[in-house]
């Protein structure tokens, strides 16, 4: 069996470029989760602090595979069209992704945090509903993610809440 080396180069590609956004919102947590998170009041079903690593980890793999699916489709007529679009609206909820922790851990403002998670939120749902015109598996594999956001934003509901 020989190794296609393009399919493998855009696999691994659309996994690092999930993975990078992860990353690249590091210096924005691990600084604030210390110092300013450990003094907030917080939600009872707020989970230990270890387990967001892991959970976002599997999330931009799994966002990653998506974008692959997506990516690796034909060209073919309207498609191509909707194939745009769906890449598109990945590339903002990603960034909105990012910006999140710069405005909640950066900016320690989780008012605009959940503000902008409402955005997010409605972005992932267009994205999963765009991608699964394209492929069923990569609209299936957003749901984890909408789900832990949805989750996220009554985390982010509580800790504004409790802490004005």
């Amino acid at each position: 069996m020989k190794l296609n080396f393009k399919f493998i180069s855009k696999v691994l590609g659309a996994i690092v470029i999930c993975e990078s956004v992860g990353l690249l919102s590091i210096p924005f947590t691990l600084t604030a989760i210390p110092t300013w998170y450990a003094g907030l009041h917080k939600a009872s079903l707020n989970p230990p602090a270890w387990v967001f690593g892991p959970v976002w980890t599997t999330l931009y793999f799994l966002m990653g595979i998506a974008l692959f699916l997506v990516w690796n489709k034909k060209n073919q007529g309207r498609l191509a069209v909707t194939k745009l679009l769906g890449i598109q609206m990945f590339v903002l909820q990603l960034v909105l992704n990012f910006f999140w922790s710069v405005i909640f851990f950066g900016w320690q403002q989780p008012f605009f945090a959940l503000w902008e998670m409402g955005v997010l939120w409605m972005t992932i749902l267009a994205c999963m509903l765009i991608f699964a015109r394209i492929s069923k598996a990569a609209g299936y594999i957003l749901i984890p993610y909408l789900l832990w956001v949805t989750f996220a934003g009554y985390l982010n509901y509580s800790v504004w809440v409790m802490n004005r």
